[in-house]
């Protein structure tokens, strides 16, 4: 089946040479554990992607839902003793997969909304109008993403209202996707680029010299996969980093046990960990305290690479195993909408609050 490029086809097949079967990605593997097949593990997903590279094992529904339902968390290429970057693999199967027909109806679905609305949820309003407001020029560009525009509106409202506080020159943008929903997906890059040459050619005709981005997703695109094609002539900040560097004022939270979950985009994608922890240490009185698994090692919500629309039960499965490493905690404090939601659905009747770090400081400012 395969239209694989010679480079894709070589990456393959050495990670299925070099591949050891050491089970390391095993002990990690957040699928692996909601659904305990190893054809949801990174050694067996090397193996699929090179049976259809080969045409030895046919695109089946089976095969289909081992590709998609990895999270791409990256868990793996950390703990991977041979270096083989799995993600990467998954993610070439995928496009190729997606060249062949071979896509899942709920990810067509919103490609298509992309492409037809400019956000995958199919909202007829721009992010501008949404927003209810005009850019301008400024030296911030503050990128709201899709999700906290249409959906998680408490994001985008108290990322606002923290830059009108702090009386930072700043706008918000007439943004489009930012496309990384088609990225995991493994959508046609050519249909990516139209949408990250419009996003760049707005953010530069307003002389934006700082851009600030509260999704993780997002950020990961402009700070990582942007400069894969095009120059980023900017400076790219997630919210956290932004806010790290502010003298904040926050009301005190006394009493209170938080801890704080890494997303993977930001964290292991990216390498952002101590952003967001020096953010929460800014908050006097409050009592905070790690997770086992935290920073690089950090455990998967489980609503990431397209899991939580295609397959929402074995996502819920990976976000309530997420919660339970946090039940020493009243607050858990994330930094990306998808987190947000996933570990809300995943804390089930638990007595612990999940918020997005903006909404946390914005209360406290």
């Amino acid at each position: 089946m395969s239209d694989f490029e010679t480079d894709k086809m070589e990456k393959i097949r050495d990670a299925v040479n070099v591949c050891t079967m050491c089970g390391f990605c095993k002990s990690v593997c957040p699928s692996f554990k909601a659904i305990g097949w190893d054809s949801e593990l990174s050694r067996g997903r090397i193996i699929l992607s090179y049976g259809l590279l080969t045409g030895e094992i046919p695109a089946d529904e089976s095969v289909v839902k081992s590709m998609y339902t990895c999270t791409t968390c990256a868990d793996c290429v950390r703990r991977c003793t041979s270096k083989v970057d799995i993600v990467e693999i998954i993610e070439a199967t995928r496009a190729d997969l997606v060249k062949s027909g071979h896509i899942l109806p709920k990810h067509k679905a919103v490609c298509e909304n992309i492409i037809a609305t400019n956000n995958p949820y199919g909202e007829k309003k721009s992010v501008k109008e949404t927003l209810g407001r005009e850019p301008k020029k400024a030296e911030v560009g503050y990128f709201a993403g899709c999700t906290a525009t249409y959906r998680n509106k408490e994001i985008s409202a108290a990322t606002i209202s923290i830059l009108d506080k702090l009386k930072v020159d700043y706008t918000t943008l007439d943004e489009v996707c930012c496309g990384s929903v088609m990225v995991r997906i493994g959508w046609s890059h050519e249909d990516v680029a139209k949408l990250y040459q419009r996003n760049l050619d707005h953010i530069k005709s307003l002389g934006i010299k700082t851009l600030v981005l509260s999704c993780s997703g997002c950020y990961r695109m402009f700070k990582t996969e942007y400069p894969r094609f095009v120059e980023v002539p900017f400076e790219v900040l997630h919210i956290s980093e932004f806010l790290a560097r502010q003298d904040l004022k926050l009301k005190p939270m006394n009493g209170v046990v938080a801890t704080y979950h890494d997303p993977c985009h930001l964290g292991r994608h990216v390498g952002v960990y101590e952003a967001p922890r020096a953010v929460i240490k800014k908050i006097p009185g409050l009592e905070f305290r790690e997770m086992e698994f935290s920073g690089p090692t950090s455990h998967c919500c489980g609503g990431g690479g397209g899991v939580r629309s295609a397959y929402p039960e074995e996502s819920g499965k990976i976000a309530k195993t997420r919660m339970e490493e946090a039940e020493f905690a009243d607050l858990m404090i994330t930094s990306c909408p998808f987190c947000v939601n996933n570990l809300i659905l995943g804390k089930g009747e638990k007595e612990i609050r999940v918020v997005d770090l903006v909404e946390l400081v914005d209360e406290l400012l």
